[in-house]
């Protein structure tokens, strides 16, 4: 028996994987309702799609299969989007059509290929086909890929990704590819108060439920007044929401983040909420203080809020996450 043949000249047989980042709005948009449309892409391409799992702004999707099969996929997926931007301009008064834009991501050693000697490779790309291409100077966090970005009309995305192919059939990835994996978007780590704060980069950012409440707690500061009437609408009431008072306990290794130099931190804090804050002395045997907050609810939650984030940017910084 002879050994299987391998297409080379178009590259019809090899098999090759392409990973594209996506925002969740994009990929709701590939897998349609109940899974439909990435249902009726992967029976009509012949490729196989799948779609990182997780609760993250940002998804993977992989298309895998022959290069014929890899066309037809992203094909799809470009007039996809170019029906989506159609559709959004129809609400809008723009007049231009904004280019689709697909963004790749391909390990740090094919970049080199694909760039060309001097750039003489991506442009021959951009001169041929007229979609935009760039190559991101970083490689996405904690990996060793690229974002390569492609925008364009539908059909030169796909020339343009025609080319690309080729370009990682012909130099494959050199060593080892760490590939890049998108980072959740909320991952609850400190509760205070029963409120629950996400990190995000090097801040605590109120869960998105939280941030409904601080909203709505920020808006009950500014009392309405019916036009024309001076007097509060309930004679004998403050307008603005009586003061109340907030407990939390800090561990002892802590409080110094939250104070800072010379109390500069804290100072800080109370002047961006406009709440009152105390710190208890040490309690002899205890290993927390106690910090007392009074204001208005909307004060209260903003100096929470600022506490937290100190004491993510303390936790973080020190690398035990």
């Amino acid at each position: 028996m002879e050994p299987n043949k391998v297409q080379s000249e178009g590259g019809l047989n090899v098999t090759l994987t392409i990973r594209l980042l996506m925002h969740g709005k994009e990929v709701g948009s590939i897998i349609g309702k109940k899974g439909e449309t990435v249902k009726k892409m992967r029976e009509e391409s012949g490729a196989r799609i799948n779609i990182s799992e997780g609760n993250c702004p940002e998804r993977i999707v992989t298309i895998t299969g022959p290069t014929d099969a890899i066309f037809k996929a992203f094909a799809m997926i470009a007039y996809k989007f170019e029906e989506d931007i159609i559709n959004s301009m129809s609400n809008s008064p723009a007049t231009s059509k904004p280019p689709v834009t697909l963004r790749l991501v391909v390990p740090a050693s094919q970049c080199g290929s694909l760039i060309g000697k001097g750039g003489s490779k991506i442009k021959e790309m951009r001169e041929s086909t007229g979609a935009q291409v760039q190559v991101a100077g970083d490689m996405l966090p904690n990996s060793t890929e690229r974002a390569v970005t492609i925008s364009g009309t539908p059909e030169a995305i796909i020339q343009c990704v025609k080319q690309i192919c080729v370009v990682m059939l012909e130099s494959p990835p050199k060593g080892a590819t760490i590939p890049y994996r998108p980072k959740p978007a909320s991952t609850p780590v400190i509760f205070s108060g029963g409120q629950a704060y996400t990190i995000q980069g090097q801040y605590a950012i109120p869960h998105p439920d939280q941030l409904t409440k601080l909203h709505q707690l920020a808006m009950q500061q500014t009392p309405f007044t019916p036009l024309g009437q001076t007097t509060p609408a309930f004679p004998g009431l403050d307008a603005s929401p009586p003061a109340s008072t907030h407990e939390l306990t800090i561990p002892n290794d802590l409080i110094g983040c939250i104070i800072g130099r010379q109390g500069t931190k804290i100072n800080e804090i109370r002047q961006m909420s406009g709440a009152q804050i105390k710190i208890a002395n040490a309690m002899e045997g205890s290993s927390e203080r106690q910090i007392t907050i009074t204001g208005t609810p909307a004060n209260i939650s903003l100096a929470q809020y600022l506490i937290n984030a100190r004491l993510t940017s303390e936790v973080t910084g020190m690398g035990t996450l």
